[in-house]
């Protein structure tokens, strides 16, 4: 049986082990008030801990679990899926992924970018409450080894607290992009908990929510400095560097260091980019050398229709099949060249409703016609990183900081891979490079969930073409009250700073 499923098993004996009142896993936002249904308490955590060396990796482990729990943000939608569920929300936001058909209107108020401008939406709340309990889990950990400011002596130890600080970081980074439209170092954005506690707090800055997550992932590069992971759904070095990059190029700061974090996971020569003849094998199967980090799903997972691959892929007799179609945005595919690999990845038949669904991108399964998967027990796995977007981040690295050179070498090595000529690159400089590269991260990564990202990052103004079937033509800037989420209702009611704050 494949490592995810003794991971869980272990920490469900775990958690009925050392408490019957309590669970593993925290279900809870930051407040005070939204209580969990489902946490690691650090009664637990520091008994497993003291009792038995390989708990800490199992706590650890159990923070990745939540990545894909359904229900993970609180809610009983069936776009409530973890972190594949917050992918989506993003790509729609950005633009980038067009909702061309919604016969069940589980996006419709995505789409519509009712959402980013309704704190009621529930939609809110699901992103609040699963990064939150992402965080709330992490310090659980951290509290467990010894505290925030303790560096373990064992092995097992330091790899368990660094991969909580790494995942602490990831989860802070994605609530701030989420929840701030451009990085103001002043702006107070969010509640910044960690400790293991469910008190209220008032919102810190920007400032002090990235420097925080800057001093967590360089402690989680220096803890997890040998660590050989057992699968690519932990954490290990290489991410940690990947989101350390990433919060630097949010943050517009210090593009050398991005420069230099991103070239040393190139350096490490574990991943390598995907061929012009792989782009359209399914990206569904974790053992790609592409795969960074990713987890490998399995049939006793139990997803189906609650799932990314139930609302994305038409392949897995799921929404993606039924009615709810996720396709490129007409514009973004017109700029794909035809001799580009990539161009393939969408289904071309103007004619029929499927027009633009990455058909040949994502499929659950060789060979299996559409509409023929399981509504159950899928077993296509969950990308969350690849190695090109380190290529892609190295290259937009570099072309901020001058080194246009390494910057075009970059860009090169993915291109190389998708058009037979790469020579127009050299002739780039400038804004020209950016939008190059720009232009190539909406291509490479679509349907990833890095668009939104990548739109923030470079000032985008998002130009949804025609065939969205909301606000379809319209240009919106990156910065307008509408591509950027709402605190929750509820979490405002719960939370006493909040209301002081106004917001």
């Amino acid at each position: 049986m494949k490592k995810i499923i003794k991971i869980s098993l272990a920490i469900v004996t775990i958690g009925f082990s050392y408490s019957c009142a309590d669970e593993l896993l925290d279900n809870s936002g930051v407040s005070g008030d939204s209580q969990p249904t489902q946490y690691l308490t650090s009664a637990q955590a520091e008994f497993g801990t003291n009792t038995n060396p390989d708990i800490p990796a199992a706590f650890a482990n159990g923070i990745y679990a939540q990545m894909i729990q359904v229900g993970s943000g609180g809610s009983d939608s069936q776009t409530d899926f973890g972190q594949k569920g917050q992918d989506i929300y993003a790509d729609i936001v950005s633009g980038d992924m067009a909702l061309t058909a919604s016969a069940f209107r589980w996006y419709n108020r995505i789409s519509q970018l009712d959402v980013t401008q309704n704190f009621i939406r529930g939609e809110n709340r699901i992103i609040w409450r699963y990064y939150y309990r992402i965080v709330r889990s992490a310090n659980t950990v951290i509290k467990s080894l010894g505290g925030n400011d303790f560096t373990p002596t064992i092995d097992e130890n330091k790899f368990a607290m660094g991969q909580a600080k790494a995942m602490r970081a990831y989860a802070y980074f994605y609530l701030t992009q989420y929840y701030q439209r451009e990085y103001n170092p002043s702006e107070l954005i969010l509640p910044m908990p960690i400790e293991a506690t469910s008190t209220n707090l008032p919102k810190s800055s920007a400032q002090e929510v990235y420097d925080l997550m800057e001093k967590d992932l360089t402690e989680a590069i220096s803890l997890l400095d040998g660590f050989d992971r057992a699968t690519k759904n932990q954490v290990d070095k290489n991410i940690a560097r990947t989101l350390y990059a990433y919060v630097l190029g949010a943050r517009e700061t210090d593009y050398i260091k991005m420069a230099t974090l991103t070239q040393e996971v190139i350096d490490a020569n574990k991943f390598f980019i995907k061929s012009s003849s792989s782009v359209t094998d399914g990206f569904n199967n974790v053992n790609d050398p592409s795969w960074m980090w990713g987890i490998d799903i399995v049939p006793e997972n139990g997803l189906g229709l609650v799932s990314w691959w139930g609302q994305v892929d038409a392949f897995s007799y799921s929404y993606g099949w039924a009615g709810d179609y996720k396709a490129i945005d007409i514009g973004l595919y017109n700029q794909i060249p035809a001799n580009d690999a990539r161009k393939a990845q969408f289904f071309a038949n103007s004619s029929s409703t499927r027009y633009l669904q990455p058909l040949f991108k994502f499929f659950w399964k060789s060979g299996a016609a559409i509409g023929s998967g399981p509504q159950t027990g899928l077993s296509a796995d969950y990308v969350y990183m690849r190695i090109e977007e380190v290529y892609l981040l190295n290259a937009e690295a570099n072309a901020r900081s001058g080194n246009e050179g390494a910057a075009r070498n970059s860009l090169k090595a993915i291109m190389q891979n998708r058009v037979p000529d790469v020579t127009y690159i050299d002739a780039l400089s400038g804004q020209s490079l950016l939008d190059e590269i720009y232009l190539q991260t909406r291509i490479e990564l679509w349907g990833e969930g890095k668009s939104y990202l990548a739109m923030k990052r470079f000032k985008a103004t998002v130009n949804r073409g025609s065939n969205h079937i909301f606000l379809a033509n319209e240009s919106i800037d990156y910065n307008e009250e509408r591509m950027t989420f709402e605190i929750p209702q509820d979490e405002i009611q719960n939370n006493p700073f909040l209301n002081d704050q106004n917001q």
